[in-house]
């Protein structure tokens, strides 16, 4: 059990790329991409080495990506125990007599305890994330939270495999059926989409970060990070039972008097985490390695209780919403958030994506044009009015949609269509109330759901008019009409 100290999250305004010739006139440039010189980032990172030559360091090394064909090997230099150990536990262990020759292709320097001087090393305050894909390093300071390491790495991948591989980078969980269909689900922290994947019936293939090439679906990890906060047995006995010896829970209270782990306390923080090797999962596929996706469900937690709990997409409205990665941030997954908040994040992981978004819903709609999966949108939000006035969408519910998907029970059945947003929604479904599926019925003043639902799509639209200038015109016409 650690303690993070000072950041108990991500800080996305202290997270870097260097501009050089590599991603100069690649990298979309925004607020989650910022650049920094070149000569700063070699200046700093004369710095951070000086700083941890004269301490202890712990060395980790290991792989990314399960699929041999795009593995990378990555090592980490840590100033603490334990960032160490949370490299080994969320990428992939070398096998026997794979250490004896190991060369890094990448190396993460992680000293929590160093402290940027911001005049002088041209950061925006003393810590930060900071990837050069010239030199192939990533320097991580002023900050302890591990959540940073795996992140950078998610991020180099986001660029290297969809650019240079032709290979579709996901922040997604995956698994696999017995009949060896292979699922996949978007989505950001605290939508489901651990929660979702790690389902008794079906091989756990990971939790949140994959590629898809033409072979199939691949684990870019070797573990999984799990949010703590209310974890129980009976809510959640894959990931409970996965705490175990190798796993390392995050800013945790114990039971007053004990030294067992109070999970419902956020006395620290609402995002609470545990990281613990993929094995840990009793039902885990390794090597975690799937064939292409049959069903693809977009989770997303709408804070307005307007989208229906299920909808199948075309191919055109995949990729629309793909792109605007609507969903709602959960207290504590980043500095600064306390409660739910409606927000659009670009492909389901907008802070890791060094292309533009357009980039990767080309390549999702390729993939979709070639394999034809099911794609799904579900809503784990609230239902019966927003965030205040309905309740969050039941879990058994969210969970009998995706049952009845993933068995093809809702492939013949009738649908109807939501008036704004174009959402095909099923009338019926095997487990669930069809008053809840249709998202207007749920409410006590219907007229107040369509002029909420026009509001919601009004900020849709907004927020994608800044891709729409490199969208295709295929992609424009799924917009919702307002």
């Amino acid at each position: 059990m650690v303690k993070t100290g000072k950041f108990t999250g991500r800080s996305p305004e202290d997270k870097f790329t260097v501009d050089n010739e590599i991603t100069h006139n690649s990298v979309d440039w925004n607020k989650f991409n910022k650049a920094f010189p070149q000569d700063k980032f070699n200046f700093l990172f004369q710095d951070v080495v000086s700083y941890l030559e004269d301490r202890d360091v712990f060395v980790q090394d290991n792989f990314a990506c399960a699929d041999p064909t795009y593995r990378i090997g990555v090592r980490v230099i840590a100033e603490i125990p334990w960032s160490a150990q949370f490299a080994g536990n969320m990428f992939i262990r070398p096998k026997a007599g794979e250490l004896e020759h190991f060369v890094p292709d990448w190396t993460i320097y992680c000293a929590p305890g160093f402290q940027a001087a911001v005049e002088l090393h041209g950061t925006r305050q003393e810590n930060f994330s900071i990837i050069d894909f010239k030199s192939k390093r990533i320097l991580i300071g002023g900050s302890a939270y591990t959540g940073e390491i795996k992140k950078s790495i998610f991020t180099i991948l986001n660029f290297i495999l969809p650019h240079d591989k032709g290979v579709l980078s996901m922040h997604c969980s995956a698994n696999k059926g017995k009949e060896g269909d292979t699922t996949i689900f978007f989505g950001l922290s605290g939508t489901g989409k651990t929660t979702l994947s790690a389902d008794p019936e079906r091989s756990l293939i990971g939790d949140d970060e994959h590629g898809w090439s033409d072979k199939g679906v691949f684990n870019f990890e070797g573990g999984c990070y799990a949010k703590c906060i209310d974890l129980t047995e009976e809510k959640e006995p894959d990931i409970y039972r996965a705490i175990k010896p190798e796993a390392i829970l995050e800013n945790i209270v114990f039971h007053e008097g004990t030294n067992i782990p109070d999970f419902s306390k956020a006395h620290i923080t609402e995002n609470t985490r545990v990281s613990y090797p993929l094995g840990h999962i009793r039902n885990s596929l390794i090597p975690s390695i799937g064939g292409h996706p049959k069903n693809i469900f977009f989770l997303t937690c709408d804070a307005y209780g307007i989208l229906p709990p299920i909808s199948r997409l075309t191919k055109a409205q995949a990729m629309y919403h793909f792109i605007s990665g609507y969903t709602a941030k959960v207290a504590g997954t980043e500095a600064g958030v306390t409660e739910p908040k409606a927000t659009f994040s670009a492909c389901f992981g907008a802070p890791f994506l060094p292309l533009h978004p357009t980039f990767y819903a080309e390549m999702l709609g390729e993939k979709i044009e070639k394999f034809n999966p099911h794609i799904w949108l579900i809503n784990t939000g609230w239902t019966g009015g927003p965030y205040g006035v309905g309740s969050r969408m039941k879990l058994s519910y969210t969970r009998a949609m995706i049952t009845a998907a993933l068995k093809g029970e809702l492939d013949h059945g009738s649908y109807d269509t939501h008036e704004i947003f174009g959402l095909h929604f099923p009338a019926h479904c095997p487990g669930v109330p069809s008053d809840v599926l249709n998202p207007r019925n749920t409410w006590a003043d219907p007229a107040e759901y369509d002029r909420k639902a026009a509001d919601l799509a009004r900020m849709f639209v907004e927020n994608f008019s800044k891709y729409s200038s490199k969208a295709s015109e295929e992609i424009l016409n799924a917009a919702p009409r307002v």
